[in-house]
Formats: C-alpha cells, sequence, structure tokens
C-alpha cells in the first residue's frame, strides 16, 4: 500500500507542478502578445 501512496504523491505533484508550467507559458504568450500589441502602436 504504501507504494501506491508514493506513486499517487508523485503523480498529484507531477499533476500540479504540469499546470503551473502550462499556466506560466499561456501567461507569458498572452503578456508577451499584449506587449508587442502596444510596441505597434507607439511606432
Amino acid at each position: 500500500m504504501t507504494v501506491l501512496d508514493s506513486f499517487l504523491q508523485y503523480g498529484i505533484k507531477f499533476v500540479l507542478f504540469a499546470a503551473v508550467a502550462g499556466l506560466g507559458i499561456f501567461l507569458g504568450k498572452k503578456l508577451r502578445d499584449r506587449s508587442d500589441a502596444k510596441k505597434k502602436i507607439n511606432e
């Protein structure tokens, strides 16, 4: 049972870290697009 618990714990951590990474990528792209749009307006 401890092996299963350990595997479940690592699985939950993996899912959380993957979600945070995905959110970071998404947010970074949005901020970059916003920044690029502002630069085009100023030119």
